[in-house]
């Protein structure tokens, strides 16, 4: 696969929130019966093979020079995802697709911390104000407030964010060392795979249906995750490493949008008014953040 495809890395972004929304809708259906757990590892080793083939049809190398960058993005993004994961099956799905984009908001404290007390490159005040625009978006599309028995999934949720918001950081550092998409897609997927199957050691983490009784359609649904995830970390590995950081950031909170239309149509769920002003915020904020030019600095550490 080339680099440096035809279509720019916000159009790729977009695309991958698509996928991430569809990635959701697959989790979601497959939690019913397995457990966190195996989706994770499913995930992983399904996006594994669908890189090393890619690869291997390219005739690209999956060999790295910079293994910490690697293990460093695989570790925080596959406890984000393994969080995330829980938090799909157990709330709402537009509710755990929002608190999860809130890594928008904690990777522009991460540039402004780094700006202000390291001195890395400054931050555009208005692509900072766009956030800001997009969390208030977040705040009125979780109106009413989760349920009691759901805080600690709702808090969970904004914990996997911090740590997406890591893991992102470090998928640019690795764009910046020149490193393909399709070897730092590969080594978090083989990551997921390996830590997916730790996590079978954690109690309650066991499917919650017998191996036999589980349907047909949530085995293809687990496979869903795999391949939706994958393609979509594949054009989000592409935008991060070509396109700017936060105006990426920005651009993912499109996918609470994704996410609500899915969760209504095929789960039921009720959208406030509230929760479609907060839509408008979201993505304005992301059509408006692509105007700004962030001077965002990255990382290797």
């Amino acid at each position: 696969m080339s680099s440096k495809p035809g279509i720019s890395p916000y159009a790729q972004m977009v695309l991958a929130t698509l996928l991430f929304a569809c990635m959701g809708v697959c989790v979601k259906l497959a939690s019913a019966h397995f457990g966190t757990a195996a989706v994770v590892s499913a995930r992983g080793l399904v996006g594994a093979v669908m890189m090393a083939a890619i690869a291997w049809g390219s005739d690209s190398s999956l060999q790295t020079k910079v293994p910490m960058l690697h293990l460093k993005r695989g570790f925080a993004g596959v406890f984000a995802l393994s969080l995330w994961f829980y938090c799909i099956g157990t709330l709402p799905l537009a509710t755990a697709v929002t608190l999860n984009y809130m890594s928008s908001v904690w990777m522009a404290a991460y540039l402004l911390i780094r700006a202000g007390l390291l001195g890395g490159a400054r931050v555009d005040r208005r692509l900072i104000i766009a956030i800001l625009v997009g969390f208030v978006g977040v705040g009125l599309v979780l109106h009413p407030t989760l349920a009691r028995d759901q805080i600690v999934a709702g808090l969970l949720g904004i914990f996997s964010g911090m740590l997406a918001a890591m893991a992102y950081v470090q998928v640019t550092a690795l764009g910046r060392a020149g490193e393909p998409e399709v070897r730092v897609v590969f080594y978090f997927s083989l990551t997921g795979t390996v830590l997916g199957a730790l996590i079978w050691l954690i109690p309650g983490q066991a499917n919650h249906t017998p191996m036999v009784s589980i349907p047909l359609e949530a085995w293809a649904a687990l496979i869903g995750v795999g391949v939706f995830a994958t393609i979509a970390q594949l054009l989000m590995t592409r935008a991060y490493a070509q396109g700017r950081m936060l105006v990426n950031a920005s651009l993912q909170y499109l996918g609470i949008v994704h996410a609500s239309v899915f969760g209504m149509l095929l789960f039921g769920e009720k959208l406030s008014v509230d929760g479609v002003i907060g839509m408008a915020l979201i993505v304005g904020a992301g059509i408006v953040s692509t105007q700004f030019k962030p001077n965002a600095p990255t990382t290797n550490k």
